[in-house]
């Protein structure tokens, strides 16, 4: 049987095996929503936290640019449209999460096949990732000098190289592709993951994933 983490403990997975993550908080109540707005700062991202909700934005589930004096009627939102989508959903409350830089838009993924295994992927991410379809995939284990194959496989591969204009930190890309490689390597009970979009940003400048899912076979 398989079941999918919520995503505060899927981005505390990942970032136990150091795959840079936006900080993330949770709020189960309006008690604890107060106590961790003191420690945010502002403006905010905020989502429905539930292992059950997994298309948050199309539940009306995901605020962003949320204002301090804002949260409280969010989180009741929130909630109410959380029930209105998936009633009897189990809902561990709402995430709080900082505001990350917008960069160029990488998804990351792994998912495995019944008959080869985990294959890990990486390619252009965002919302239009099922419409460019740019991937490259790879059985795992893989080496530093693979994955670096890997995406130069990818249309994504000219645009870290400046084809914009803007060198990204395509180090970075390939450590935390390792990284991730590592978890599942280290991990078989993990089915899936997908990290879309992690932000790439400019060369030395690293990266950071916003949005994280993973599936594990109890």
């Amino acid at each position: 049987m398989n079941k999918y983490l919520n995503e505060l403990d899927a981005k505390r997975f990942l970032s136990s095996y150091g795959v840079p993550m936006a900080k993330s908080r949770k709020a189960a109540d309006k008690e604890e929503l107060l106590k961790v707005l003191e420690e945010m700062e502002f403006p905010i991202a905020m989502k429905v936290l539930s292992s059950e909700i997994l298309h948050k934005t199309e539940a009306g589930c995901v605020f962003l640019g949320v204002k301090k004096e804002e949260a409280e009627e969010v989180f009741d939102r929130i909630l109410s449209n959380a029930g209105k989508y998936a009633p009897g959903a189990a809902v561990d409350g709402v995430l709080l999460q900082e505001m990350a830089p917008s960069g160029l838009e990488v998804i990351i993924g792994m998912n495995k096949d019944l008959q080869f295994g985990p294959v890990l992927m990486v390619g252009m991410g965002g919302i239009y990732v099922e419409v460019f379809k740019d991937v490259a995939l790879r059985l795992l284990p893989v080496t530093e000098d693979e994955v670096s194959r890997m995406l130069k496989e990818t249309r994504l591969y000219s645009i870290i190289q400046g084809a914009r204009g803007t060198r990204y930190d395509e180090s970075e890309l390939v450590k935390t592709l390792l990284k991730v490689a590592k978890l599942v390597q280290e991990h078989p009970e993990v089915e899936e993951i997908d990290i879309n979009p992690l932000f790439l940003y400019e060369e030395g400048k690293g990266g950071k994933g916003v949005d994280a899912l993973i599936r594990v076979e109890e």
